[in-house]
């Protein structure tokens, strides 16, 4: 990819803007801990949002979603538009929580609501996970996605791209914390968003318009089928469509109702830098808000332009070897002189809008949970706010090694996704049911990493039991080799959730409850509903969160609403405008239905249900 000066000077000048924005904030954002981690708990429903989508809209993500049109159809998507389901029910049943806690990592929740040793080490094992194997593995395909982007446009070197890419991170995230790296988000996105939408636009048409390019990629997969590829490509009957075809039973039909039942539990409570947002928010209306913007924007905006890419792609680079290099493929064959810098900046900023958030999210369980409670607990906010910054240069090295060792950036997100299988339910439960303990999330963590880690290496584990001579089982767990494929994700992740599941819920009663005391400090602090018995009934001044009828249906309708944004605008991009017109109706409807039981919370909170 030949870039002309213009190219370069627009590069530059993005360069330039967001250091500067960034910098801006050094002073504020190095104030003190609560300035640096959660920006003094002031931002704004749109600003909270949009670092939120900003940060989840990285180089790596239209990569990836290229790739799965190319090889799964507009239904592969499935994979992640389930996550719908569950964030808006965060938005209704978790955002408040997490915002009446005033914490500043959601890691701090563990000593909040369990007592004693085991919960002490809890919190840390838990900062340790995050902070190291979760973050350094998001980081890691973060930075993966923006070296194969470097490759096809530059052709550098992974090694030299990797260092490069790490220090320009840390440059402003070092600086000014969370509110360098939330107004830069602001800028970042907007940017990217303008270059996606422009390359999108200029493919459309270079391929006849919305009918032009349904035809055309049609006419590529069939010709796809009688072809030996490097790389696959959808069938002809599945690459256009939005539902899986499940007449075929089998592997879709489970992979489909794995994608609408059970995976999307996934993102039901939050956590991460999602939830960090929520502490940095004004109060819990703006948290609600953070969260319905961000699920709007993140599945109905911002992944359409990729899917059009990607698609297109099947019918001019039919012969990729990498289809994850796809995206910036097409870049290099359509963009003009001009545009090439802009969408260079358009990824840059992508990338930087992410892996600044993970840097100084990552480093917030080192200092808050591991350093400051187990090392330093008494010490000046200067001195805290020194460490943090050492950490976050710690998870820079780290983003660096991770992205080294990786190949996919696809396989990435399955690995982690079933790592973290396990502790789906205990992470939900321990809001709403009084009994569960720090025993209870011990076990569902611990036995999530064996069992999902075990699943994908069958193949190490039947030589493990031949060694030790247990014969019957060696051969029941060679039965099971075929659970490494990717194909079978869906069913290592179900039998990781089960098996874990069934371990936590027996420890939890098999060991003691949380004493009475800590628990009601947790239940005045966060004013959790559900079955808090006891706990409740020792507590009978505090007015509870009970989401009935009111939240249970605007989780349904926000749930369609949100689904009729996605495909309203898929339908209009592919040429059915009356569909998507419909579909437009449907979204102004649901949209002010999910308004008004947010507004009417709202004047609750101010009737004395919320602090």
């Amino acid at each position: 990819m030949t870039l002309a000066p213009v190219d370069f000077a627009i590069i530059g000048l993005y360069m330039v803007i967001s250091l500067a924005l960034g910098l801006w904030f050094t002073r504020r954002g190095t104030a003190s801990v609560v300035e640096y981690f959660v920006a003094g708990r002031q931002l704004t429903w749109w600003l909270a949002g949009t670092s939120i989508v900003a940060t989840s809209y990285a180089a790596d993500t239209p990569l990836a979603v290229a790739r799965i049109v190319r090889t799964s159809g507009l239904q592969g998507n499935w994979y992640w538009w389930s996550g719908v389901m569950g964030f808006v029910a965060c938005m209704f049943f978790f955002a408040p929580l997490w915002r009446r806690s005033r914490l500043l990592t959601d890691v701090e929740l563990i000593e909040l609501r369990y007592a004693g040793r085991p919960a002490a080490w809890l919190r840390v094992l838990l900062a340790l996970y995050k902070s190291v194997l979760e973050n350094g593995i998001i980081m890691g395909w973060v930075l993966l996605g923006m070296q194969k982007i470097a490759a096809v446009c530059f052709a550098w070197p992974k090694e030299s791209t990797i260092l490069a890419l790490v220090v320009t991170a840390l440059a402003y995230t070092l600086c000014s914390g969370l509110w360098g790296v939330v107004v830069t988000d602001l800028f970042q996105f907007a940017l990217a968003m303008i270059a996606s939408i422009c390359l999108a636009a200029i493919v459309l048409v270079a391929v006849g318009g919305p009918a032009g390019l349904a035809d055309s990629v049609h006419a590529s997969a069939v010709a796809a089928q009688s072809a030996e590829l490097p790389s696959p490509v959808a069938p002809p009957e599945q690459i256009m469509s939005l539902a899986p075809d499940l007449s075929a039973g089998g592997l879709a039909l489970l992979t489909f109702g794995f994608y609408l039942l059970i995976q999307w539990w996934g993102g039901v409570e939050g956590g991460g830098f999602l939830v960090q947002r929520l502490f940095a928010t004004k109060d819990e209306r703006h948290a609600m808000l953070a969260l319905l913007w961000f699920t709007v924007a993140h599945f109905g905006l911002r992944c359409w332009p990729w899917i059009v890419v990607g698609l297109a792609s099947v019918v001019y680079l039919p012969e990729l070897v990498d289809p994850e290099t796809a995206y910036p493929m097409m870049m290099v064959r359509f963009l003009p002189v001009g545009m090439k810098g802009v969408m260079v900046a358009s990824l840059l900023a992508a990338f930087m809008s992410t892996i600044s958030t993970h840097l100084n999210w990552g480093a917030s369980y080192l200092l808050n949970d591991v350093y400051r409670p187990l090392l330093r607990p008494r010490r000046s906010e200067t001195h805290y706010v020194r460490v943090a910054q050492g950490f976050v240069l710690a998870m820079a090295l780290l983003a660096g090694l991770a992205a080294w060792q990786m190949e996919s950036i696809f396989g990435a997100w399955l690995y982690l996704t079933e790592l973290a299988a396990g502790a789906v339910v205990v992470g939900v439960a321990r809001w709403y049911w009084w009994r569960v303990n720090a025993w209870s999330q011990i076990s569902a963590l611990v036995s999530s990493l064996v069992v999902s880690n075990a699943l994908r290496l069958m193949g190490g584990v039947v030589q493990v039991l031949e060694r030790l001579g247990w014969s019957a089982l060696a051969r029941l767990a060679a039965n099971l080799e075929f659970l490494a494929a990717e194909a079978w994700y869906p069913l290592r992740f179900a039998i990781t959730l089960v098996l874990s599941t069934l371990i936590w819920v027996a420890v939890t009663l098999l060991t003691r409850p949380v004493p009475l005391d800590h628990l009601q400090g947790f239940y005045r602090r966060v004013r959790p509903g559900g079955w808090w018995g006891p706990v409740a009934r020792s507590c009978p001044d505090v007015r509870q969160f009970r989401p009935g009828w009111a939240e249970i249906a605007g989780w349904a309708v926000g749930v369609v609403t949100v689904y009729l944004c996605v495909f309203g605008i898929g339908w209009l991009l592919l040429g059915a405008y009356l569909d998507g017109a419909l579909a437009a109706v449907g979204v102004a409807c649901g949209g002010w239905f999910v308004l008004r039981i947010i507004r009417r919370r709202d004047r609750g909170a101010d009737a004395g249900m919320d602090e």
